[in-house]
């Protein structure tokens, strides 16, 4: 437990935090929606700082993330809380805990980063909760990392405060920004927040402001964001806000946590979706839950040669060439590093 970054005192004892746009006002003795910052005395309090839940070597396509160094490994760690609290989350045995989960450890900053180095990992990945409510620790670890040349991935929801988004920025290298759908009626009612501009704005002050590699993940989910005019807005959003080369992720629906009476997205669904998005100008579009599906691969958008050819996580096949060029026919493609082909250890807890 450590006094939290941005927030700020109120009457009565009170504080507001100020890290995410929830701007929870907390009374003593009580916790904000994250259920992981807390008012103690007056302060607020982060109780999950150095609190791990799980750690494991990845594929960096797992985040996912297809257009930063193809097959190299992530350190991947995740604590517990999240300030949502989306109906169909996949991880909810963690987001939706606090510190008292029972299968948590304790690290520093310089732990995190001696394994990283000791695996032989490129980066490391707050992702499987929600890294925004780590934030001091995910800041401490990111900037130790930076020193060590070592590159940091936020797969996060977005949903934070521009202020301490732009002091994190400078030393995160990828996000992956889950879009849950591109109407404020499913962020209320599935997600229970007020609205997704918030995470829409962060993934444009990334990219834009500084530079950071981007790409998106849009979860489709029968009857709550699966309209083709939905996605077609989503889509033209991007090309219009983040540039027609961001890579969008569309995956595919499982039964999960508050949603189990909801089927699998059919694959018509998905595939309707990669058309409307190409249809509206994005280059590199992608279908995921599907394994084997074609929309795995990234191809060419000038000949439409495959480039890399995956299976789920894995890559069986590459045609870019070492200055980041189509092999057949010299279209510069937006690839992030080189091909590293690694062996990943796999989860440890």
């Amino acid at each position: 437990m450590r006094e939290a970054l941005y927030w700020e005192p109120l009457e009565g004892g009170k504080v507001r935090c100020k890290l995410c746009p929830l701007n929870c006002i907390i009374s003593e003795g009580k916790r904000g929606s994250c259920k992981i910052r807390k008012n103690i005395g007056g302060k607020l309090y982060t109780l999950n700082y150095g609190k791990v839940s799980a750690i494991g070597a990845d594929p960096v396509e797992k985040k996912p993330l297809f257009h930063f160094w193809p097959g190299s490994c992530a350190l991947s760690i995740s604590t517990v809380g999240c300030n949502m609290h989306c109906k169909h989350c996949q991880n909810w045995e963690i987001s939706q805990a606090d510190e008292n989960f029972p299968y948590l450890h304790d690290m520093t900053p310089e732990m995190v980063v001696a394994i990283t180095k000791r695996y032989g990992c490129e980066s490391i990945a707050y992702t499987y909760n929600e890294p925004v409510i780590w934030y001091e620790f995910v800041l401490d670890t990111a900037k130790l990392a930076k020193k060590e040349g070592i590159y940091n991935l936020l797969i996060t929801n977005g949903y934070i405060n521009e202020e301490p988004f732009r002091e994190l920025a400078p030393y995160i290298d990828a996000m992956n920004i889950d879009i849950k759908a591109f109407s404020d009626e499913f962020y209320m009612k599935i997600a229970g927040v007020p609205s997704g501009e918030p995470s829409r704005r962060t993934a444009v002050i990334a990219k834009k402001d500084f530079g950071i590699h981007v790409e998106l993940t849009y979860l489709i989910i029968p009857t709550l964001n699966d309209k083709e005019e939905e996605i077609r807005a989503f889509a033209r959003w991007v090309v219009n806000e983040l540039g027609d080369d961001t890579p969008v992720h569309f995956s595919r629906f499982f039964p999960h946590y508050q949603l189990r009476h909801l089927p699998p997205t059919p694959l018509e669904t998905m595939d309707m979706a990669y058309r409307v998005a190409r249809e509206e100008g994005l280059k590199f579009v992608y279908i995921g839950n599907v394994p084997g599906h074609p929309g795995e691969n990234t191809c060419c958008p000038r000949c439409g040669k495959p480039l890399i050819v995956r299976y789920g996580f894995e890559i069986t096949e590459y045609n870019i060439t070492e200055d980041g060029r189509c092999k057949y026919c010299g279209e510069k493609i937006p690839i992030v590093g080189t091909y590293k082909k690694k062996h990943y250890p796999g989860m440890w807890w």
